[in-house]
Formats: structure tokens, C-alpha cells, sequence
């Protein structure tokens, strides 16, 4: 018997992954937001942003993954067709969770200088 996937569920998989590194961007971008108007220069707010928001970003994409983990192991009745999202949401948080806590802050700190001159 051929293995046969869903590709809907992969679809699935990246809308989830999606909503999940937005909201990880929103809270650092926020926070750097919030520490700029309160004084801080922009390196230090951005710097601190990133900080401080680690883990709160850490505990949600832990807990995603590992929610996800029964999906991407089949486990569970009929659930061979929703392997594709659960790889997807996993490998996609622990790639993304690299991109949010360097590329995020990266590119926040140089689009606010090009907005200030």
C-alpha cells in the first residue's frame, strides 16, 4: 500500500507557522517600540527588546512543537495523511525561531535608521 499525504494539511501546517512567527516579530518590534519612547537609544532598545522577549518567544514555539509532535510521529488513528503539517509546523518554529531572535532585531534596527535620516 502507497504512502499518500494531504497536501491540505500542509497548507494547514503553514498558515499556523505563520500566525506564530508574526506574533514572536510583533512582540520584539512592540517592545523595542515601547523602550525607544521611553528613552533608550535605538541598539539598546532593540538589544533589550530581544532580551526580554526570549522567552515568552522560547515558551511559545516550545509548546508548539511539541503539541505538533504527536501529529508529525502519527500517532493516533488515521493521522499517517497529517504527518506533512506537523513536520511543517516543527522544522518551520525552529527555523523561524532563528530568524525572529537575529533577523527580526537585524532588520528593525536598520529600517529605523533609514527612517530617521
Amino acid at each position: 500500500m502507497a504512502f499518500r499525504t494531504n497536501p491540505e494539511y500542509f497548507e494547514i501546517g503553514v498558515i499556523v507557522l505563520i500566525g506564530i512567527v508574526t506574533k514572536n516579530g510583533i512582540l520584539i518590534v512592540e517592545f523595542a517600540n515601547q523602550r525607544k519612547m521611553e528613552g533608550l537609544s535605538l541598539r539598546d532598545a532593540v538589544t533589550d527588546a530581544a532580551t526580554r522577549r526570549l522567552r515568552p518567544i522560547l515558551m511559545t514555539s516550545l509548546a508548539t512543537a511539541l503539541g505538533a509532535l504527536p501529529i508529525a510521529m502519527a500517532l493516533g488513528a488515521a493521522s499517517r495523511s497529517r504527518v506533512p503539517m506537523g513536520i511543517t509546523i516543527i522544522g518551520g518554529l525552529i527555523f523561524s525561531l532563528v530568524l525572529t531572535l537575529y533577523v527580526v532585531p537585524a532588520l528593525y534596527t536598520y529600517l529605523s535608521r533609514s527612517k530617521l535620516k
